[in-house]
This record gives structure tokens, C-alpha cells and sequence, in this order.
């Protein structure tokens, strides 16, 4: 008897950073010390102006424009804008219920095949297939920051040919390695050549730690499309709110997507539109600082402290992620080292097959954010100078962590 799924959906598995997430509370349940290194969600709590404007605005209930509020669409412009200096109307951004929505329905919408680099966040193939796009990996070093060189990309291109509509997705600061992007305008005269889309992942950029907004569509704006949202500078990942800029040039892509999330979600919910202008529109740059610092302090840290020939590892950049590699001959394969790492010490991590990497390479994504963000961020007077001694009093699951798995990987 034949399947009631389709194939393309059957072939796909629970995302691997919520199915850790769920893991580690089920063994936290337990009793179990768990230190929940392998979920990415901002441990902050969202500014307290935006919280009272949802408040203020939970009365309302009806259906909003498919493609979102306009003064919301309006204040996301002007911040693109400021931060890129490219114009993104409002006409061309669809507000989504998160940007991972938003990547979604890009795939559903798109003709052609998709290509990431390794690592990669592990929804963009799994979403690539529901789009039924072939996905092509383009994988990265170490030495290169995690990110391909422009010679990388444009031999790549080359094997997979010039008769093909392709994406390129690019997220900085990335997640897992939390490596930004040095060379985007280098990969966007490539991109330009080959005349490819480009998925920008921007969900992390205004928790670059330089506090410098870097963006390929300022090199390549005509075909750029932006993805952001409120989940993680804004600690608001439960309320999902996204949003996708799409270039002026490409109406027939717009429409397509306002038609499937007409088809989907109708509109994303009233009040939070409502609480996301003032998000867009407030001044939270020095909320924004504070929290930036705590994480370089908190990611610092756990790179001091976990680095050493057993485990090599580049400073953090963004985000609140590192990807260490662990070098040993006792594991076939990362997911059995992060299984072993977890049983041993209770430190929960992704393995980097989760990322793409092939799953003999001994890399894993760690994610330094089990502290509580709401006692540290309070007990910081003066963002310029966060103490390790600060982070041993407010981050102590982690630096615990981090010893466990120091002393762990020792014996490796």
C-alpha cells in the first residue's frame, strides 16, 4: 500500500535544535544536571517598552494586511536603510511569523536548486526539500572563518553550471560558528556574475560584537533578498515575528509570496505587529550594547577556557555560538561524540553533521547562552568592562560547563 506522505516529506526529521532543546528538558525532569549548551535562544528579556506595547495592544484582534502592517513595514524599511543603505520599500517586505517562515516560503515560491555553504543552520536544507530544490554544499575551513573564499564560490558554480536558477544563502553572523563575513563584497561580484539570488540570513547581525552591520546587498542589492526578525537581539523568539525584504526588481516573487501566505498563516498576529514597531522605531542601542557585551564576555570565556590541543576553536564574533572541533580517533562520527559528551558530562551539544559537515569531522556547535540573562544584564553598570569574575557569578552553568568539557576532552 503506497504512503499517504510524500516522499520529500517523509525523508524529513525534527529540527535537530528544537529536538535537543526537548531532550535536555526531559533529562533535566529527570534529575539529571544538564547544561544546555545545544539550543540558540537569547536568554534576555525583552525591553520592557515593547512588552507594555503588546500589552496595550492585546485588545486588538483583527486580521491585519496579508503582507503585514504598513506603518511596521514602513519602520523595517528606514531600519534597512540606516543599517545597509540599500532602499527596500515597504511594498517589497513581507512581515512572517518568524524569518524561518519567511526562508520557507522563499523555497515553496522558488524554481531552481539551492546552495549553502558548510556549516550551514540545519533548517535551510530541510526546508530546500520541502521546496522539492536540490541542495549544493559548499563547504568551508577554519582557516577561511568558516565562510568561502570568492575562488571557492566561483568554482563551485562552475561544476554545477550557468543553466540553473540558484540561491545562495549567506547568514552573518553565523549560525553554528558565530564567525562573521569578511569577504561579502568579494562574493557578491561572484554572485553578480552568475547572476544568482541571494538569501541574506541577517536574524543575528545586531549582535555583531564589532556593532558593525555588514550586509552583501549593499555590493549586490538588485537581487538580495533579507531575512530578520525579533528573536534574537530582541529575546523575542516565542513571539515570532519575521520579516523578508525583497528586491524592488522582483514583483512577480513578491506576489507569489503574498499569495502563499494568504494560503498558510492569512497574517501575522495584531498585537505583536503592533509591539514590533516600536521595536523598529524605539532606541535600544543601548539595550542592544549591553547585551552584546555579555555575550563577547560570556563567548570569551568559554574559548579561553576550552581552546588547547585537544580542542581547536576560533573566537567569537556574533551570535552567541562556537564550533569546536575535538581532535580524536575514538568517535566514527560527531553525533557519536556529542551522544558521548552528553552521558559523560551532561553538557548538551549539536553534532556538526546537524550543519552539514560530513559526519566524520569531529565538530560540534556549542551555544553559550545557559545563564539567566535577566540577573546579568541587571547587575551590569558598565557594558565596557564585563569581568570573567562577572561571568563566574551570573553564567555559572556555563563556566561549569565548560570546565566539565575542558576536563572531558583532556582524555581524549
Amino acid at each position: 500500500m503506497p504512503s499517504k506522505v510524500k516522499k520529500n516529506i517523509l525523508r524529513l526529521k525534527e529540527s535537530a535544535t528544537l529536538a535537543i532543546n526537548e531532550k535536555s528538558k526531559k533529562l533535566i525532569e529527570k534529575g539529571k544536571k544538564i547544561h544546555r549548551f545545544g539550543f540558540g535562544q537569547s536568554p534576555f528579556q525583552i525591553p520592557e517598552k515593547i512588552v507594555q506595547t503588546l500589552k496595550s495592544n492585546a485588545h486588538k484582534k483583527e486580521y491585519l494586511p496579508i503582507q503585514g502592517l504598513p506603518e511596521l513595514r514602513n519602520k523595517i524599511s528606514k531600519y534597512l536603510y540606516n543599517k545597509t543603505g540599500v532602499n527596500y520599500a515597504k511594498e517589497n517586505i513581507l512581515i512572517t511569523p518568524g524569518s524561518k517562515e519567511a526562508m520557507l516560503l522563499m523555497h515553496v515560491a522558488f524554481n531552481g536548486e539551492i546552495l549553502t555553504p558548510a556549516p550551514s543552520w540545519v533548517s535551510y536544507e530541510p526546508q530546500a526539500q520541502i521546496g522539492l530544490n536540490k541542495v549544493h554544499w559548499l563547504e568551508t575551513s577554519q582557516v577561511n572563518n568558516w565562510f568561502p573564499t570568492a575562488k571557492e564560490l566561483e568554482n563551485k558554480l562552475k561544476k554545477i553550471g550557468k543553466k540553473k536558477n540558484l540561491i545562495l544563502i549567506l547568514n552573518s553572523p553565523n549560525n553554528p560558528s558565530g564567525a562573521i563575513c569578511n569577504n561579502l563584497k568579494d562574493l557578491a561580484f561572484v554572485a553578480k556574475k552568475y547572476k544568482l539570488i541571494v538569501l541574506s540570513d541577517e536574524i543575528y547581525t545586531d549582535l555583531s560584537f564589532d556593532n558593525n552591520y555588514k550586509s552583501i546587498s549593499e555590493f549586490y542589492p538588485e537581487s538580495t533578498f533579507i531575512s530578520g526578525g525579533l528573536s534574537k537581539w530582541c529575546g523575542a523568539g516565542g513571539w515570532r515575528l519575521g520579516f523578508l525584504a525583497v528586491p524592488k526588481g522582483l514583483k512577480e516573487f513578491m506576489n507569489s509570496l503574498k499569495s502563499l501566505a494568504s494560503e498558510s498563516y492569512s497574517t501575522v498576529n495584531t498585537p505583536t505587529q503592533f509591539a514590533a514597531v516600536e521595536a523598529y522605531d524605539g532606541d535600544y542601542e543601548d539595550y542592544k550594547l549591553k547585551v552584546r557585551s555579555i555575550l563577547k564576555a560570556v563567548g570569551t570565556y568559554v574559548f579561553n577556557n576550552l581552546k588547547s590541543n585537544k580542542v581547536l576553536i576560533n573566537p567569537p564574533q556574533g551570535a552567541f555560538y562556537l564550533m569546536p572541533e575535538f581532535r580524536n580517533k575514538k568517535f566514527k562520527t560527531s553525533a557519536q561524540l556529542c551522544d558521548a559528551i552528553l552521558n559523560d558530562t551532561g553538557v548538551a551539544l549539536l553534532p556538526g553533521s546537524d550543519f552539514g559537515f560530513n559526519p566524520k569531522k569531529m565538530l560540534v556547535r556549542l551555544s553559550y547562552t545557559d545563564f539567566d540573562g535577566v540577573e546579568f544584564y541587571k547587575n551590569v553598570s558598565d557594558y565596557k568592562s564585563i569581568s570573567e569574575k562577572m561571568v563566574k557569578r551570573y553564567a555559572p552553568n556555563v563556566v561549569e560547563g565548560t570546565t566539565k568539557l575542558s576536563n572531558w576532552a583532556k582524555n581524549l
